[in-house]
């Protein structure tokens, strides 16, 4: 992939643009337009996005290609230009993906001098150039050219003449050519496509900065007395089951529904008595048609109705709760130019993880998208191509005003909600507008509230910065903490009494998000709270290849003076669509069902669904001793009602005869769909949950396992003092060579952003040395006393360990203190030691997946099995990462196999081919290199994960609290 090509273009002179009526528009070249506040000229009214049988022509595919530095370099020649030596490129598609130009990444920041309208002069251009021939059977229609999408500005010209201008670049945009046009003759489309433009300013979206047409073209035949719109209003009365269906048409017609024996006018307001509602969890769509004696448009009708009812936002009569996602349009190869599978892998991924909800952030998608959300069942949150975030959000000086304060751009934003709500108002799945997002506050914005509302007053409208409620329908923010979260579901007058709706929560930056499970134990508790959106979808990261080397690339790996960095990697999928460990613990944080002990020796399911019961569901269940397979089975659970809870009493037998020496016992029940759905087969996993079955505070050892000669009788042999060295580098002991404490992680970026980790820093943690304060026998043990502190403060960590050797295996007892002025919370704390280069490791424990103190509602105790390589998360940016937490027992193998046993408390287990140093100097993942060494750690504890990159602070309880501590641990 070409990143940085040089292009080379002579300079001509530029004269006047005329913006009058199509057909007087001579073709010309001042350019003004690329500065205009207006939204466009000669530019059809907005329409829905329709599944007509108008005939169209795709012109997707190669089109002559000419990329100009600036302005001022773009020819002069698009009356008719010489093509021969123009390269060509793929429609759709970035032209920074293909060769031209850099991609750049900016989060808040524009990459220009902030002066609207005015745009720097170096501002690439890219002109295409296509031939077609436009069918001689489309004699007597009315022919359009149809932009998707085309970022940021651009002009249309026709044989020669000028046919208009659009803004707006996630917007569709049609121009009329009837009179420009012949049927049966060739035609030349050339279309100037600007970098930069007026509307860049309000299109500061944190994602890359990437141009070109990255959606389709087609040319339209629209022919007399065929619908080109139309609007279809469906509603549900929840309390008798009736539908009202009404079908509004430019053109008069007939609407046929036959699922409903239902035809009528266009116009004609219907009420059926029984009709099947949609929702996002069972999305029932009727086919219908409008019939004009011009043509049809074919219909999916889903009957739904949005209210907000007490201060809860509903759907059918029922609260809906957000278990939701904001998505940016993205692929590693094509940026926001989608195909129609990408889009279908969002949905069908979002379906089976048990999202029900998506906001599009922070624009209208493509809407094939929203047809599939309408198919499979997803809650749209759909929102105007908008955002000023690099103006902020407080009023500037005059002549710096916010443009959602800026009257000059009032036209412009309007008109963009009008063509947002016009090419979508036809989907059910959308149940809120949304303005834009982070533009502070000005009358533009309510303006846009009202030609919404003016439109379409079915839906509720939103947005995030209107932080008095002013003129939205339902109350948010973004990143709230959840102390605040509980206030407002306290107070349920605050706010106007408005739904509350977090945008954003649960920024899910490299490892992480953390904390997941408490926000959604608020959103349970207050029903005005009603669930969120997690930021965000997936990492925007770019495959990158550098000698050789492939990568995801991110802000500043394209030579961008200003960027953020790797900011742009912010989601539950890596670029690949590949889940995180985030995804996983999210997936299970939203589960529809809770799977707990009824504490009585049965299970308890509560059903979390909002319209279904279970009956689409088995349940399955599996009963391990010790990570072993002893019992397998099926659950007889009758139908649970949605937000009902049934005790079901386990089958006898489920309960194994327990052994003389208690070994731990889990049960798993898992629940899957008995049949398969359009979104997933059959056996899909919807939900889970463990019960333990030994008493655990009865249990002799948590670490009870298989391993022969260290259960809970075992004694010190008489005589066996263990020999070890202790020095500079550590304590070696057999095969254990430089244990040392270790007190320090690769930062994560919910560490590095805030400044956590600089506060650690300031403390020395990432820098501490080893000294040996003493070393000898002590009794039945050998004793090393260890002072780990940093240098130029005065404050330490005292280590105690005692090694002893009980029968064939060699126990460590660790003792930390702390003593000095010493931080108040460490990242860490645990002892790192080498070994010779492992393959695998087993383990007993939480798994499969790395999991945190804050991120481990996705981590299943079992026994589980990994190379090194699978054991490392490959987040976009290394960090920390790998960690299995709660484990019992490991078993590393490689060169010597060694066991490790939790004598006392569990511990967390992390295996790496490198350091902590060598994760946290790395860019990308390439830049890590395995060795001939193993490197362990063996954690008494580490701090939460949390979501401080974009968010609230790690809570208190999710903190590593500098105290004394104790790890007892076995190797063998």
């Amino acid at each position: 992939m070409r990143y940085r090509r040089e292009v080379s273009i002579s300079v001509h002179q530029c004269g006047f643009v005329n913006r009058s009526a199509v057909g007087s528009m001579p073709v010309t070249y001042d350019h003004s337009y690329v500065e205009d506040f207006a939204p466009g000229a000669g530019v059809l009214a907005p329409r829905a996005w329709l599944d007509d049988d108008s005939a169209r022509l795709a012109l997707t595919g190669d089109w002559s290609f000419r990329l100009s530095p600036g302005l001022a370099d773009a020819p002069d020649d698009l009356t008719d230009p010489d093509t021969s030596a123009w390269d060509t490129i793929s429609v759709p598609g970035h032209w920074q993906l293909q060769g031209y130009g850099a991609p750049a990444y900016t989060n808040v920041v524009y990459p220009f001098p902030l002066e609207p309208p005015f745009v720097p002069t170096d501002n690439p251009t890219g002109d295409y150039v296509r031939a077609v021939t436009v069918p001689a059977d489309w004699a007597g229609a009315r022919i359009v050219l149809r932009f998707e999408g085309v970022d940021s500005r651009f002009a249309v010209h026709v044989d020669g003449r000028l046919v208009g201008w659009s803004s707006g670049s996630r917007l569709p945009s049609e121009f009329d050519l009837t009179d420009l046009v012949a049927p049966g003759k060739e035609i030349r489309i050339a279309v100037r496509v600007h970098q930069w433009s007026a509307g860049s300013y309000v299109e500061d979206q944190d994602m890359w900065w990437l141009s070109g047409i990255f959606r389709e073209v087609n040319l339209l035949a629209l022919r007399p007395s065929a619908p080109t719109d139309v609007f279809v209003r469906a509603a549900y009365d929840h309390v008798d089951g009736a539908g009202t269906l009404v079908v509004e048409s430019d053109v008069p017609g007939t609407v046929v529904v036959p699922e409903l024996g239902l035809e009528v006018p266009t116009g004609e307001h219907v009420r059926l008595d029984r009709v099947e509602p949609w929702s996002a969890e069972s999305p029932k769509l009727y086919d219908g048609v409008v019939r004009t004696d011009g043509g049809e448009v074919r219909l999916r009708i889903g009957f739904r109705t949005i209210a907000i009812v007490d201060g809860v936002l509903t759907v059918n009569g029922n609260r809906v709760l957000f278990n939701g996602v904001n998505r940016h349009e993205f692929h590693p190869d094509r940026g926001r130019a989608l195909t129609e599978q990408d889009m279908l892998d969002d949905v069908l991924l979002m379906k089976r993880a048990g999202i029900n909800a998506v906001r599009t952030s922070h624009y209208p998608p493509h809407p094939h998208f929203l047809d599939l959300c309408d198919l499979h069942g997803l809650y749209v949150v759909d929102e105007c191509d908008l955002e000023t975030h690099g103006f902020g959000y407080e009023p500037q000086p005059p002549n710096l005003p916010n443009p959602v304060m800026d009257e000059r751009f009032r036209d412009d934003l309007v008109e963009r909600m009008r063509r947002m709500v016009e090419r979508d108002k036809n989907h059910p799945s959308i149940v809120l507008w949304s303005l834009g997002n982070e533009c502070g506050m000005g009358d533009n914005l309510r303006a846009m509230y009202d030609v919404a509302k003016d439109r379409d007053p079915s839906r509720p409208v939103h947005y995030e910065r209107d932080t008095q409620a002013e003129f939205v329908d339902v109350y948010s923010q973004m990143y709230t903490s959840l102390e605040d979260v509980e206030k407002i579901g306290e107070d349920p007058s605050s706010y106007r009494g408005l739904p509350f709706i977090l945008c954003e929560y649960g920024h899910a930056m490299g490892n992480g998000p953390g904390g997941l499970s408490d926000y959604r134990e608020l959103f349970e508790r207050y029903p005005r709270c009603q669930g969120g959106f997690i930021w965000e979808w997936i990492d925007h990261g770019l495959r990158t290849s550098v000698d050789g080397r492939q990568f995801f690339a991110y802000g500043g790996d394209f030579g961008e003076t200003i960027h953020d960095g790797n900011f742009v990697c912010d989601g539950l999928l890596f670029p690949d669509r590949t889940p995180s460990p985030g995804m996983l613990e999210y997936v299970k944080v939203i589960e529809p069902l809770v799977i707990t002990a009824d504490g009585a020796g049965g299970v308890s399911i509560t059903n979390r669904y909002e319209v279904l019961d279970t009956s689409h569901l088995t349940f399955e269940l599996v009963t391990e001793i010790n990570g072993e397979g002893v019992g397998f089975g099926t659950l007889p659970v009758p139908a649970i009602g949605p937000g009902e809870t049934t005790s079901v009493q386990l089958p006898p037998g489920t309960i194994k005869q327990r052994e003389a020496n208690r070994p731990e016992t889990w049960l798993t029940v898992t629940a899957r769909l008995t049949e398969g759905t359009a979104w997933a087969e059959a056996g899909h996993r919807v939900a889970w949950g463990q019960l333990r079955l030994d008493d655990p505070a009865a249990a002799d050892s948590a670490a009870a396992g298989p391993a022969a000669g260290t259960g809970s009788d075992a004694s010190v042999a008489p005589g066996a003092v263990v020999q070890g060295t202790a020095g500079a580098h550590g304590i070696t002991v057999g095969a254990i060579s430089n244990a040392r404490l270790d007190v320090w992680r690769a930062p994560t970026d919910n560490d590095a952003i805030p400044g956590v980790a600089e506060a650690w820093k300031e403390a020395g943690l990432h820098r501490v040395q080893h000294r040996v304060v003493s070393a000898g026998e002590n009794g039945s043990a050998w004793e090393v006393v260890t002072r780990t502190a940093p240098p130029a403060l005065q404050w330490g960590l005292i280590s105690t360990w005692r090694w002893t050797r009980v029968h064939d295996a060699i126990q460590l007892d660790l003792a930390v203190r702390p003593e000095g002025q010493f931080p108040a919370t460490l990242p860490r704390l645990g002892i790192t030691f080498e070994l010779p280069k492992v393959d695998s490791v087993e383990w007993f424990g939480a798994g499969p997946s790395e999991a945190y103190v804050d991120t481990r509602a996705a981590a299943a105790v079992g026994k589980y099995s990994a190379s090194v390589a699978q054991l490392q998360t490959p987040y976009v940016r290394p960090q920390e990462n790998g960690h299995r937490i709660d484990t019992r027992w490991a078993v590393l193998t490689g060169q010597e196999t060694l066991r490790i046993e939790a004598a006392l408390d569990l511990f967390g287990l992390t295996v790496r081919d490198w350091t902590s140093k060598d994760l946290e100097d790395a860019k990308h993942t390439v830049d890590l290199t395995a060795g001939d060494t193993t490197y362990v750690t063996l954690d008494l504890a580490q701090a939460g994960i949390g979501s401080n990159s974009c968010g609230p602070a790690l809570p208190d309880k999710y903190r590593l609290h500098t105290a004394p501590a104790s790890l007892s641990v076995r190797f063998s």
